[in-house]
């Protein structure tokens, strides 16, 4: 059976992991017969967010770790215990947690940091060739540890492309029911909710950058 690490921003797409990409991502995992362990920093979040209204929640402060357990029905460790010897695919879902808590693509753009945890896990699995699938967003994170012209998508939109591109990376523009594959890199790409207007889109762009992170031989652009 193969093991699967999932790393979380947090819980909620304005401040943290898209639910919706989290949930399709950890039943896609079980769905292709692997099974999977998540991970999450144990920092503060960049800020809180009401998904109510879409405002700053002021002078209120969240741990990313602990808002990522909710996802998880509590059963999460912190990255900094992620044993990349122990998995055989590495996997991240979107939301803006991932530009905020991982990396502050979403503040500074092509100029952004990257958490030190999160770097390091991603860049070990890159480094031992395995397998690993970014969603939505997630792919400012894999322009910056693959680099070297690694072919990635967010979906369309220029600006973000651009900001991709800026980190080393070569977008290539895809449809919600495509994913990109890098084979190479072994890295597959979906925009997922960049571009999912609907949980049954975003169904179909998870499902198949789950299923394709197994990695045969394929164009790095797959139609439905």
């Amino acid at each position: 059976m193969k093991q699967v690490a999932v790393i979380l921003s947090g819980s909620g797409v304005y401040d943290g992991a898209e639910l919706q990409e989290a949930v399709l991502s950890l039943l896609a995992i079980e769905s292709e017969g692997a099974s999977y362990q998540c991970f999450a920093p144990d920092v503060d979040q960049l800020h809180v967010i009401n998904h109510l209204t879409g405002e700053v929640a002021e002078g209120e402060t969240r741990n990313v770790l602990v808002e990522s357990a909710r996802i998880t029905r509590g059963d999460i460790k912190p990255l900094s215990e992620c044993d990349v010897s122990l998995f055989d695919t590495l996997i991240l879902p979107g939301g803006f947690g991932v530009a905020k808590n991982l990396c502050t693509f979403a503040v500074d753009g092509a100029e952004c940091s990257f958490n030190e945890d999160v770097l390091t896990v991603c860049q070990a699995f890159a480094k031992a060739k395995k397998p690993a699938a970014y969603a939505c967003i997630a792919p400012a994170l894999a322009a910056k540890v693959y680099g070297n012209g690694v072919k990635l998508t967010i979906g369309n939109d220029e600006a973000t492309a651009q900001g991709l591109n800026a980190l080393g990376a070569t977008h290539i523009d895809c449809e919600v029911d495509d994913v990109v594959v890098d084979n190479e890199m072994k890295l597959v790409t979906s925009p997922a909710y960049m571009l999912a207007e609907n949980v049954s889109q975003a169904y179909r762009s998870i499902t198949k950058m789950v299923k394709n992170s197994t990695f045969n031989e394929i164009d790095y652009i797959v139609s439905v």
